[in-house]
């Protein structure tokens, strides 16, 4: 008389190997991720800085005579940052602004830009942002 065994199920080592494979590629995909977060929140803030230039030349040349606004609440509607970014302007006036673009995410890295004489660090062509 012959027995038949039937095998089922996995052994320990082979399940061993899969969790190592998984560990593995994630800790391969783990900090490309998070890479990729930043540059999309590096990229938000330099959008934002470019809508607020945008909206600053708009609200300039609505106003007589020619001046830029000092603040966000004197753009109003004019400008809407992006979730999570902090958009502040440091100087504004008849000969030009300064603002600079954080985001919580980020660590405390600031994105900048500057119409006018005086730049605003990182930033240091006028009109380009500069981020740190």
């Amino acid at each position: 008389m012959q027995v038949s065994t039937v095998r089922r199920g996995f052994t320990l080592i082979e399940l061993l190997i899969v969790v190592v494979i998984i560990g593995v590629l994630a800790a391969i995909a783990i900090p490309k991720f998070a890479a990729s977060k930043n540059r999309a929140h590096l990229a938000a803030l330099r959008s934002d800085l470019r809508n607020l230039t945008g909206a600053q030349m708009m609200y300039r040349s609505e106003q007589s005579p020619p001046t830029y606004a000092a603040d966000l609440a004197e753009l109003g509607a004019r400008f809407q940052a992006s979730s999570g970014v902090t958009v502040t302007i440091v100087a504004g006036d008849a000969s030009g602004f300064r603002a600079t673009a954080t985001h919580a995410s980020l660590g405390g890295r600031k994105c900048a830009i500057f119409r006018g004489a005086t730049p605003e660090p990182p930033a240091t062509v006028e009109g380009e942002v500069a981020c740190e």
